[in-house]
């Protein structure tokens, strides 16, 4: 494919650094800017370090932004809107409220640009081998514009409908997740407390219908009692916020907001997720 759009790329985090680089990797013009400038360190010389916000947008068709929260996000987009904007594409992959994905999309578009959130499920490992799955709220026009660079940084990109619908589906997968990884923990700790190890146990579990995608990329974590964070423990719990603020009024939402909280003033926030195994059997 002949790579005509420039492409700018905001937020260098544990996630974005990497999908950048394979943006880089397929040879797309590319500028990349964080604010931490180190982060950007690794780039080849053919990607452009740009300095500011609004030096990325002037030089770039099409933006994608890949950010911690909504308040991160709101700021990008303020400087963002004080550019001239018109035409261009902005691709907003952060897991953020749906209230503020709207928000976001209703100024871009006023300011007759186009927004689309596609949100990603998997973490950094996937994002550095290019296998994350993107989760689209599109008009369709913009989709084909945007889908050879998410298919660079992606394995499969589900089209959901409207803008907002990717936001929603994140925010379902993240729920889905957060029970997951609180079940994994309470298991594992009444395996140990049957006399069964945390490696057996989750043999067994990935050897059965019991597992998954998720238990299997955990397993090393909870047979070596080491968390290095893959997905911090202080984004699921604000995942699980979001979940309940926008409806997920069920049973576990408050089992797992509880046990997430708890993490969190523990001290285990910057940890991995999984690290929550240790604040439960605390």
């Amino acid at each position: 494919m002949e790579n005509k759009e420039r492409i700018g790329f905001i937020g260098l985090g544990n996630m974005g650094h990497p999908m950048a680089k394979n943006l880089e990797k397929n040879g797309v013009a590319l500028a990349v800017y964080n604010r931490s400038v180190e982060k950007a360190a690794d780039f080849l010389p053919g990607t452009e370090v740009c300095q500011d916000i609004p030096k990325l947008v002037a030089q770039s068709d099409i933006i994608f932004t890949m950010l911690s929260n909504d308040d991160a996000v709101h700021a990008v987009y303020e400087t963002i809107l004080q550019s001239p904007i018109h035409g261009k594409l902005f691709v907003d992959m952060s897991t953020i409220s749906q209230e503020a994905s709207t928000q976001i999309g209703t100024l871009l578009r006023s300011n007759e640009a186009h927004f689309i959130d596609a949100p990603v499920a998997g973490s950094t490992q996937p994002a550095k081998e290019g296998t994350l799955i993107f989760m689209v709220g599109s008009e369709n026009a913009q989709l084909d514009r945007v889908k050879p660079y998410l298919t660079m940084m992606g394995k499969a990109v589900k089209y959901l409908g409207d803008q907002g619908k990717g936001i929603a589906a994140k925010l379902c997968i993240n729920y889905y997740l957060s029970i997951i990884y609180q079940g994994m923990a309470e298991t594992v700790l009444f395996a140990e407390k049957m006399g069964i190890s945390r490696e057996d146990m989750m043999a067994i579990i990935n050897e059965s219908a019991c597992g998954n995608g998720a238990s299997k990329v955990k397993t090393p974590l909870l047979v070596n009692n080491e968390f290095p964070p893959a997905f911090a423990l202080d984004f699921m719990l604000k995942d699980v916020r979001l979940a309940v603020e926008a409806g997920a009024d069920f049973p576990m939402a408050d089992t797992l907001l509880k046990t997430y909280q708890g993490a969190h003033d523990a001290g285990y926030g910057q940890q991995d997720v999984m690290a929550v195994i240790d604040y439960i059997k605390d």
